[in-house]
């Protein structure tokens, strides 16, 4: 369970194994989540810029709530400072706070990729490459980060589950493709080349809602590609897996960044200067995170990327059209984001990249959602299993190779 100690701290901790799991659990519903949301708002015609400036409102806000409430719980004593004094510390804290703020740019970069790489990908197999990509990196660093606190011989079984899920991963990506290229025919090219009057004639002559045609089919995906943001169509497979495999990248980096900024294993702190706690760590990532998207969207509405309509800020501010969803997903990745690091604190970051397994979650909103893989080929179906096999397996293992940090 999570235990608050008497007066003596300053901040809400985690200290049992079991708080500590559960933390990652929730953790993990959460961060399966927010992608689909993204998702849909993109196949339903919203800009991703608009998207993502919404999201990144209330993703900041979650991270405010969590240091405000949860890193102000008890008195602050010099041993166990709670979030605000932290933050008048920062002459002597800084080296902890700039590896924080470095974690929150890996993170928001990471993010902005993975926008668009669903767009290209798909739910499921974005996920999966990305959190394959994470545990297989960041995982592995945050082990030695960690002291060796997790059990080796699980944990880096769980990691080989990862390695192999990747390839499943990206085989299920390039069969489902040609499953779309076989299902389009003569309409397989450039998307361009598909006309709005085209897509009416393969409707019967009338404009359809999405949800009167039939998912998986040709006329159901040329009908979303003239519906949706972003146009994939007669696009080259690689131009996702490249986005997905760079985002994986970025997320490999900002765990043992955050964990350097709460534990300072490289000594950058002067002796007897407090490390931070979990909840000033978590403000200065979100900080960095929010700035970083704010400015990379901004010029994104000017100067669009992946053949995106332009915009403006003021057509930004008057696109109200499932504004909500957008806030909606901020505030779920960022309350994922802070359990994940509250459970890391107390089990070891290498054990709260069990969340990684998120794809569990993404690919069963993919499929509930979106249709996705509907009407694909048995070939595509068999590598879909395999690959969610893997990650049930290398979920498992994780948790089952979480340690005990002391508190004291």
């Amino acid at each position: 369970m999570m235990m608050v100690s008497d007066g003596k701290l300053g901040a809400y901790v985690v200290e049992s194994k079991g708080g500590a799991i559960a933390c990652i659990t929730l953790s993990l519903l959460c961060l399966g989540t927010w992608p689909a949301l993204l998702a849909l708002l993109e196949r339903r015609g919203r800009l991703p810029q608009h998207t993502y400036l919404d999201y990144s409102i209330t993703n900041f806000s979650a991270a405010i709530f969590i240091a405000f409430v949860f890193g102000q719980i008890g008195e602050s004593t010099p041993e166990a400072q709670s979030f605000i004094t932290q933050l008048t510390q920062i002459q002597d804290n800084w080296p902890s706070v700039l590896f924080a703020l470095a974690g929150g740019v890996g993170l928001s970069i990471g993010n902005l990729a993975t926008q668009y790489a669903l767009a290209f990908v798909g739910l499921s197999v974005t996920e999966v490459t990305t959190a394959s990509i994470t545990v297989v990196i960041g995982t592995s660093v945050n082990y030695f980060l960690d002291n060796k606190l997790n059990r080796a011989d699980v944990l880096f079984s769980g990691v080989g589950c990862f390695l192999v899920a990747v390839c499943l991963g990206s085989a299920v990506h390039s069969s489902n493709s040609a499953d779309v290229v076989a299902k389009l025919g003569n309409f397989s090219g450039d998307c361009k080349n598909v006309s709005q009057e085209e897509c009416q004639r393969l409707l019967g002559g009338e404009e359809e809602e999405m949800e009167s045609v039939k998912e998986g089919t040709a006329t159901f995906l040329i009908a979303l590609e003239n519906k949706r943001a972003i146009k994939v169509l007669g696009k080259s497979m690689f131009v996702g897996l490249s986005m997905t495999f760079f985002a994986g990248l970025c997320f490999s980096l900002f765990s043992p960044l955050f964990n350097l900024a709460t534990n300072d294993q490289l000594h950058t702190l002067e002796p007897g200067v407090p490390k931070l706690i979990v909840y000033t760590a978590f403000f200065y990532f979100s900080l960095s995170c929010f700035l970083i998207a704010i400015a990379l969207n901004v010029t994104f509405l000017y100067r669009p990327v992946i053949d995106s309509p332009r915009s403006s800020f003021k057509g930004y501010l008057h696109d109200w059209n499932g504004r909500g969803w957008a806030l909606l997903a901020g505030l779920v990745c960022g309350f994922g984001n802070g359990l994940q690091f509250m459970g890391g604190q107390a089990a070891g970051y290498a054990a709260a990249d069990a969340v990684q397994a998120l794809p569990l979650v993404s690919t069963f909103w993919g499929i509930y959602l979106f249709g996705e893989y509907r009407r694909s080929s048995p070939r595509t179906y068999a590598l879909l299993v395999g690959m969610l096999a893997m990650f049930a397996v290398a979920v498992g293992l994780l948790m089952a190779s979480a340690g005990k940090r002391e508190t004291r």
